[in-house]
């Protein structure tokens, strides 16, 4: 058994991976991973070569891949390739897809390279991918960037945690509110039928994420203390990853617009923002042209505003920028909930049930399309990105009408810490078939008060944001609380495919259901 401890060596290589511009060589796509035991200061962790995060993975676009993957835990483990067009079987979800590769056992995945950009990997084995289970890959396409640049830095985003993550959901199951340090007080503003309503919702406006910063610290490359250079006039691409377990982030740089070009590893069409919100799971490229030889913050904060990592880029080694306060904490409204301002809630079903034995607690009476809104009041000026700003590059390969519609809404207990599909686990539900080679539109309804980055497994999602037939592919879409989204499958590889919440603790909790395309 191999069991390392992360030394300040580990971080500085890991950190160190994504520096500099390196392109791969034709035809170097093979890899051979260990994923062993390690610590992270005093706390247990699961690490891809003893690093954290894992080593970022560079192939181009046109090859195969091949990554042989050793097991050196004393339990089994998995390698999903999050966003990477796969063949089922190499998708990487133990009884789903495979078996899992068991200890001491080597797993070799083999699979075409059909796309570019910037995508991740992670553990899809218990909560391996939250103590450490996750790096960065780089597909360079085939035919070069459509928008040159003369620098890159990957930076992965992360929440670490020094508690056990079943401790946590042992926890959000006792009390859903555990970690929730802000909760108003009882003069902390609302109206008195804000309160009342709220009160009858059994909820809280100040439930924003479900694990604060009072139990994560949140890291750059692994790192609390990330640098990355620049000289001043470059073109330099940042390949913005949320490998986060549980966190959705704000990423702003004072000072610098952000030009984003790709979104989940897909070209858009170049959009200037001060602000990015990055949903779990998400990949952004954006392109920052540093004009002056002074020290940047590249600053995330979490949703919630319970925590924040600030990094930085500079001419130099040994600068500094001061990161910037946070943003005020938000609140929850009522168009979260799905409702309209002053919209009486006496007759809702979903709260006038019995508690006992419900696994929906509400139902958003009014969903509506918010891909136009960003998810909080940004301060004036201050433009931040919504899905309405994106825009393929080019036509979507598939341009027929779907046949039928699926239609699912994300629901919740959270007194119970129970999610799901239509009130439904992973356990009590179905598979959502797919014929081979149908067009379908999935329309989503979020009846909680929660954000859910959805993830659909080896097929793209289209997100119908108003682009027409340049709708945007993403492997991760988030669905606002109250939101009722749609976006277009092309159920082109058969297979049984994993369709969840990125977001740990619901896809843990229910979150989950099986796509079968045949």
């Amino acid at each position: 058994m191999s069991f390392q401890s992360l030394s300040r060596r580990h971080f500085l290589q890991a950190g160190a991976a994504s520096l500099i511009l390196t392109r791969p060589a034709r035809g170097e796509s093979r890899y051979a991973l260990e994923i062993v035991e390690g610590k992270v200061g005093p706390t247990r962790a699961t690490l891809v070569d003893g690093l954290l995060p894992g080593p970022t993975l560079r192939w181009r676009e046109g090859d195969l891949a091949e990554i042989a993957v050793t097991n050196r835990l004393r339990e089994q483990t998995s390698i999903h390739w999050h966003g990477i067009r796969t063949p089922s079987d190499m998708d990487g979800v133990p009884g789903l897809s495979f078996a899992g590769i068991a200890p001491g056992e080597t797993f070799t995945y083999r699979f075409p390279l059909r796309q570019s950009g910037t995508y991740w990997y992670h553990g899809h084995s218990g909560f391996q991918e939250q103590i450490g289970l996750a790096g960065a890959i780089v597909i360079e396409p085939s035919r070069g960037y459509a928008q040159p640049f003369e620098r890159e830095h990957v930076l992965m985003l992360s929440d670490w945690t020094d508690e056990d993550p079943a401790q946590i959901l042992s926890n959000l199951k006792f009390q859903s509110d555990y970690y929730n340090y802000g909760q108003r007080t009882l003069f902390g503003g609302g109206s008195l039928k804000e309160r009342l309503d709220w009160g009858r919702m059994r909820m809280s406006p100040t439930d924003i994420l479900d694990v604060s910063g009072a139990a994560y610290r949140y890291l750059i490359n692994g790192k609390s203390d990330w640098s990355g250079l620049f000289a001043a006039g470059e073109r330099v691409r940042l390949r913005l990853i949320n490998a986060a377990a549980m966190n959705i982030f704000d990423f702003r740089i004072p000072g610098l617009k952000l030009t984003v070009v790709a979104a989940d590893g897909n070209e858009v069409a170049p959009v200037e923002v001060d602000q990015i919100r990055i949903a779990t799971a998400e990949t952004y490229d954006v392109i920052v042209t540093p004009d002056a030889s002074r020290a940047y913050c590249l600053f995330a904060e979490v949703e919630d505003r319970s925590g924040f990592v600030a990094g930085t880029l500079a001419p130099k080694f040994g600068m500094s920028a001061a990161p910037p306060p946070m943003d005020p904490r938000p609140l929850r409204s009522m168009a979260d909930m799905g409702m309209m301002e002053g919209m009486e809630m006496d007759h809702s079903p979903a709260l006038d049930a019995p508690r006992e034995g419900v696994e929906v607690d509400n139902v958003a009476m009014m969903p509506m399309a918010r891909q136009e809104q960003a998810d909080f009041d940004a301060p004036e000026g201050r433009r931040v990105l919504t899905y309405a700003d994106l825009k393929a590059t080019k036509p979507g390969s598939d341009q027929r009408e779907p046949s039928r519609e699926v239609v699912l809404h994300l629901t919740g207990n959270m007194q119970r810490y129970i999610w799901g599909f239509d009130g439904k686990r992973y356990s009590d539900a179905k598979p959502i078939h797919l014929s081979l080679g149908e067009r379908v539109r999935f329309v989503l309804i979020n009846d909680t008060m929660m954000e859910h980055p959805v993830h659909l497994h080896g097929l793209w999602s289209e997100i119908e944001n108003g682009q027409d037939a340049f709708r945007p592919y993403k492997h991760t879409v988030n669905i606002k609380p109250g939101e009722k989204l749609s976006f277009l499958v092309s159920a082109d590889v058969p297979g049984r495919w994993a369709f969840h919440c990125h977001i740990m603790m619901h896809m843990e909790s229910g979150m989950f259901r099986e796509v079968h395309v045949a």
